[in-house]
């Protein structure tokens, strides 16, 4: 059979389906068998890709679920996060990670920085009088002239 890319649901089912009869006595990757093989699982590759994509969890979420693996408390992060406060803020979603912060989690968690650094999920930043959240590009500040005497 002549394959092309998998443009929908029964086309990938019947890639799939070839590849485990191919794979039930794996053919020589020289042959043809073996081409047909490579090919089919690259383009189930592709079109899972783009059908099926994975996100990245939320950092926030990573790390909870990797001070569980540890057996650690927000006690034992201390040191992290400064106080207990700015700690249960950030395991809230109401305060994002600081660099000096992402730096000593990757270090004490074994997490890649790569996941800390990615935004936490702005729909559970919320403030309690429902401002909108504050953004990455807007200024906290604002800055006016200093009047003169």
């Amino acid at each position: 059979m002549n394959w092309s890319i998998l443009q929908n649901r029964n086309e990938y089912e019947r890639a799939l389906q070839r590849i485990e009869a191919l794979s039930q006595n794996p053919p020589a990757l020289k042959s043809e068998e073996g081409q047909e093989l490579l090919l089919l699982g690259f383009l189930t590759d592709q079109y899972e890709e783009k059908e099926f994509p994975i996100q990245s969890p939320d950092p926030i979420d990573a790390i909870k679920v990797r001070m569980e693996q540890l057996g650690l408390s927000i006690n034992d992060l201390l040191n992290v996060f400064g106080d207990r406060g700015t700690a249960s803020k950030v395991l809230n979603h109401q305060r994002n990670l600081s660099l000096t912060m992402i730096r000593m989690l990757e270090d004490r968690l074994s997490l890649p920085a790569s996941l800390l650094i990615q935004q936490a999920s702005a729909k559970k930043y919320s403030i309690k009088n429902k401002q909108k959240p504050l953004q990455l590009h807007e200024s906290r500040a604002g800055y006016r002239k200093r009047k003169k005497r």
